[in-house]
C-alpha cells in the first residue's frame, strides 16, 4: 500500500462509522466500475480493430467524405 492510501485510510478512521462505511462502499463501487471497464474493453478489443480497418478500408476506396466540425 502507498503512503498516501495509508494516509487517507488513517483520516478516513477518524471519521463516524457511518461515514467510513459510506465511504467504503463508494471505494469498492468505484473499484468494481473500472473492473468492468477494463474487462469490457479488453473483451471489445478485437471488434474495435476490425471496425479500424473496415474504416481505414473505405477511405481508402473513396467512400467517406471529409468534413469539419460546423458539418457534423
Amino acid at each position: 500500500m502507498t503512503d498516501l492510501l495509508t494516509e487517507a485510510f488513517k483520516k478516513a478512521s477518524q471519521l463516524p462509522a457511518e461515514q467510513q462505511d459510506q465511504l467504503a462502499r463508494e471505494l469498492i463501487a468505484e473499484l468494481e466500475g473500472d473492473q468492468l471497464w477494463e474487462a469490457s474493453f479488453a473483451r471489445s478489443q478485437d471488434q474495435l480493430e476490425q471496425l479500424a480497418r473496415k474504416a481505414l478500408q473505405e477511405h481508402e476506396a473513396g467512400k467517406t467524405l471529409e468534413l469539419g466540425c460546423d458539418e457534423l
